[in-house]
C-alpha cells in the first residue's frame, strides 16, 4: 500500500471517530457543528501536506486525541453539569502577527496576580484521563512532557524558536485545532485548501466550544476561582470579532513588529513544524503560502477595526515591550482594570531573570532560505507598517 493509500485510510473520517468513540467509551461528541470542518481539513491534508508514513500515524493519533479529549469532556458535562454554571472571564487576548514578543507578554500577564491562562500541558489534554482524581493532574502533565521530548528529538530547534513550558500559559489555538476551526493546521501542515476555506469560514462555534473548555479548565482546578483569564493566539486576527463577541469583557491586545523580522522567523517555525510530518517540504512553497496568508490576514482585521470600538483594543510595539517591558505590562493591566502593585513589579523582574532570551539557543535562519526577497514582503505588508508601525 502506498503512503497516499495509508493516508486514505489512516485520516478517514468516519473510521477516526469510531475509534475515538472506542477508546474513550462514550458517543458523546456535544454539538456537531466541528463534522464540517473535519471534513475539510481531512481532505486538505490528504491532498496536500505530503505525510511521511510516521507523519500520517502521528497526524492519526493527534486528531484521535483531540477527539477523545471532546468526548470525555462532554461525557464529564453529563455527570457535572455544574460545569456549565461556572462564570468565565476573559480579561485580554493577545494576538497579532507572530514573533512579536507575545509570549512573552501572555506569560507575563496570564502568571501576574489574580490572572491564569491555559497551560501548555492542558492544550495537550484538556480532559481529565480515566481515573484521575480532581485536582492532581500529574499523568496528563507527565503525558504532556512525553509529548514535548518527542517533539524536541525530531526537531532540536524548536527550542531555539519557541520558549517551550509545560506549565507555563501557551496558545489555546492548540485546543481550537482540536476542534479543526482554527489556523493549527496552516501552522503545521501545508494545507492551502483548508487555509483559503477558513478565510470566510464561521469560527463562532468553536469560540463557544472554547469558551466550555475554560470552563471545565476553571472547574477542574478551583484555584481558579475568581481568576481573570489572558489568551494568546496570534490567528485569533481571522475571527477578531467572533472574539469580541463570544468574549464581551475582553479587550484585544495586539502586538506589533516590522514583518521583515517576523515573517522569515514565523517562516522558520512553520517549516520546522512541518518537518515533524513531512518527508517532503518545500521552504519556499511553504513561505510564500505563509507571507501571503498573514499579509491576508493583517488586511481584513484593519478593515475590522474601522468600524468596531477603539476602546476594545491595545496596540504594543515589541520594540516597547524590549526597551521597557515593566512599562508596557503595568499600562497594559492597567487598560485591563488591574490595580497596579509592588507584587506585580517584582513577578515581572523575577519572570524576565528566569526566561532570559540569552539561556535559549540562537534561533538561525536566513531570508534567502525560504526564498523571500524584502522588496516582496515590504509591498505585502506596506499597508500594515505604514498604519501600525511609522
Amino acid at each position: 500500500m502506498n503512503n497516499t493509500s495509508a493516508s486514505n485510510k489512516a485520516l478517514d473520517q468516519q473510521d477516526l471517530l469510531e475509534e475515538a468513540m472506542r477508546r474513550a467509551g462514550s458517543d458523546d461528541l456535544g454539538p456537531d457543528w466541528f463534522l464540517g470542518p473535519m471534513a475539510v481539513v481531512l481532505e486538505s491534508i490528504r491532498e496536500e501536506a505530503r505525510l511521511s508514513e510516521m507523519g500520517t500515524i502521528i497526524q492519526r493519533e493527534t486528531i484521535l486525541n483531540g477527539l477523545v479529549n471532546r468526548l470525555r469532556m462532554f461525557d464529564t458535562i453529563k455527570k457535572h453539569p455544574e460545569i456549565l454554571e461556572e462564570e468565565v472571564n476573559v480579561a485580554g487576548i493577545v494576538l497579532g502577527l507572530p514573533r512579536t514578543g507575545s509570549t512573552m507578554l501572555h506569560r507575563l500577564l496570564a502568571t501576574s496576580a489574580g490572572m491564569t491562562g491555559v497551560r501548555w500541558w492542558e492544550t495537550q489534554n484538556f480532559s481529565p484521563f480515566p481515573g484521575e482524581e480532581r485536582g492532581n493532574p500529574e499523568p496528563r502533565r507527565e503525558a504532556a512532557k512525553k509529548i514535548l521530548k518527542a517533539m524536541l528529538e525530531s526537531v532540536p530547534d524548536l527550542t531555539a524558536i519557541h520558549p517551550f513550558s509545560i506549565d507555563g500559559p501557551d496558545e489555546e489555538v492548540i485546543i481550537l485545532g482540536q476542534f479543526f476551526i482554527s489556523t493549527m493546521a496552516p501552522s503545521t501542515l501545508y494545507v492551502p485548501s483548508y487555509s483559503k476555506w477558513l478565510e470566510t469560514a464561521d469560527q463562532r462555534p468553536g469560540y463557544e466550544d472554547l469558551k466550555t473548555v475554560l470552563k471545565f479548565l476553571q472547574w477542574q482546578d478551583v484555584t481558579r476561582k475568581g481568576k481573570r483569564w489572558v489568551l494568546k493566539t496570534p490567528t485569533h486576527v481571522t475571527a477578531p470579532g467572533t472574539a469580541l463577541d463570544v468574549f464581551p469583557e475582553s479587550k484585544l491586545i495586539v502586538t506589533h513588529r516590522d514583518p521583515l523580522q517576523t515573517i522569515p522567523s514565523f517562516c522558520s517555525m512553520v517549516t520546522s513544524l512541518y518537518k515533524l510530518t513531512s518527508e517532503d517540504v518545500n521552504l519556499a512553497e511553504a513561505a510564500a503560502y505563509t507571507s501571503r496568508s498573514w499579509a491576508g490576514h493583517l488586511n481584513r482585521l484593519a478593515a475590522f477595526r474601522k468600524t468596531a470600538d477603539p476602546d476594545r483594543f491595545i496596540d504594543v510595539r515589541y520594540e516597547d515591550q524590549l526597551a521597557s517591558p515593566h512599562g508596557v505590562v503595568h499600562i497594559v493591566l492597567d487598560r485591563l482594570g488591574v490595580p497596579q502593585s509592588n507584587e506585580i513589579d517584582a513577578h515581572i523582574t523575577e519572570w524576565l531573570e528566569e526566561n532570559a532570551r540569552e539561556k535559549r539557543a540562537t534561533h538561525k535562519y536566513s531570508i534567502a532560505d525560504f526564498g523571500l526577497t524584502e522588496e516582496q514582503i515590504k509591498k505585502d505588508f506596506a499597508a500594515y507598517s505604514a498604519q501600525f508601525l511609522s
